[in-house]
């Protein structure tokens, strides 16, 4: 427990060591599922502990997974930080939970709205409502709005023929190797396994074939400069999706042994099993403009059919489709949905917990919040519940002044955390 390790602090473009002891954070890494965290003089025994590490991870943020620098946007490779926000996040949510947390937040959320439910409601005061979630999958979310089964019938059929579009799915696809390309190059300078290096070169040989088929496909072009061939092809030589599904194989391979590579390759794993459903449809450019509609139309319809409501595949191309984004949303509070006011009218409330009430730190965590709020929204709404729902983000940092947000029409709450 006496050890001390190198932490490695990313500002900016510059790197700063700090020495610090590793026994901080080895008792307190899950301190919101204890039991002990009852008394006034636990949480001044521990406010210290947020405080520093408040001011240690200022410049990190956690999305989705990833630790990033705000001032460069970068990925920051940590494990000794990872293990701090972890512990960070896990504290100020025993924090958040304090009656004296409670109590002023319920005086805050009140003083800047008319509803009078609030009046009788805090939001998070239950240890349920602090937890963290990843969300997904439409069955997470379906869940989490209790959706009926005959409405979650409604939801993907609905969203299917939206988010299964030929042009859709290609780019989630690229979207997915451009991460990978991303990290591999910001890894390679730190030194990767032969396997990691070799996958380099199947993401670019991917990424060049999907956009070889998107040049072909683009529907902005003439279809006269798309005649059909003169020749017949040989349908052996022709192309398939399977060509495609053989990379994400090896891609997978070559990177599965880089943990750093972890969120990357378990994305292209979601993202196979919608290969595996149209491996045996034909990507061919030497066809004519009909024929490569037939094509493209024969993805959708596989797709359609195939990806079920609980596919994270499915979930991936909606993200995709509503964000132009792949990675699933993380929440570090998933908050819940309560009744506001009369009038059939709901409120879905979801937290982050930052380092830094900056403005960039804060900007970040309403666009975090608003994907996350807005996937729930449009699943109610795609299976038609009943009532409106109103949506709400609420932000934690220690040290910062209580105020609200509006964002997209939708309300946001800064909230201070102090003794």
């Amino acid at each position: 427990m006496g050890c001390r390790f190198w932490e490695l602090l990313y500002v900016g473009n510059q790197c700063i060591r700090t020495n610090k002891c590793a026994a901080f954070y080895l008792n307190s890494m899950f301190y919101h599922s204890s039991k002990d965290a009852l008394n006034l003089q636990w949480y001044q025994n521990e406010f210290p502990k947020v405080k520093e590490l408040t001011r240690l991870l200022a410049n990190v943020d956690a999305v989705n997974g990833r630790l990033v620098d705000v001032n460069s946007n970068s990925t920051v490779f940590d494990d000794d930080i990872e293990r701090e926000m972890c512990t960070f996040k896990s504290l100020v949510r025993v924090f958040v939970g304090s009656p004296f947390v409670q109590h002023k937040m319920k005086h805050v959320v009140a003083s800047f709205t008319t509803s009078t439910q609030h009046e009788s409601f805090t939001p998070f005061s239950k240890a349920t409502e602090r937890e963290p979630m990843v969300v997904d999958s439409l069955t997470k979310v379906s869940n989490f709005l209790s959706v009926s089964a005959q409405q979650r019938k409604l939801v993907r059929l609905r969203v299917c023929p939206q988010v299964t579009q030929h042009r859709i799915w290609t780019g989630a696809l690229k979207e997915v190797l451009n991460g990978f390309a991303v990290d591999l190059d910001c890894l390679s300078s730190r030194g990767l396994n032969n396997g990691a290096l070799l996958g380099g070169q199947i993401v670019h040989s991917c990424l060049k074939f999907l956009t070889e088929i998107g040049v072909f496909l683009d529907p902005e072009s003439s279809s006269w400069m798309k005649l059909s061939p003169s020749k017949t092809v040989d349908s052996s030589d022709s192309r398939k999706w399977e060509d495609v599904l053989v990379m994400f194989n090896d891609l997978i391979e070559c990177c599965r042994s880089e943990r750093r590579l972890n969120l990357h390759v378990a994305k292209a794993e979601v993202m196979k099993e919608g290969l595996l459903h149209i491996r045996d449809v034909l990507v061919d450019n030497s066809v004519g403009y009909k024929e490569a509609q037939h094509q493209e139309s024969l993805v959708k319809k596989k797709l359609s059919k195939m990806l079920g409501h609980s596919s994270r595949c499915l979930f991936t191309l909606l993200l995709y489709y509503l964000y132009g984004r792949v990675a699933d949303i993380e929440v570090d509070m998933c908050g819940g949905v309560y009744a506001n006011g009369s009038g059939g009218k709901f409120c879905l409330f979801m937290g982050r917990i930052l380092t830094s009430d900056s403005e960039k730190m804060v900007g970040r965590g309403v666009k975090q919040l608003d994907r996350a709020l807005g996937i729930f929204k449009f699943v109610w709404e795609m299976a038609g519940m009943k009532g409106d729902l109103d949506l709400q983000g609420h932000m934690w940092c220690v040290g910062a002044d209580n105020r609200m947000l509006r964002y997209r029409g939708n309300i946001y709450f800064v909230h201070g955390i102090c003794l």
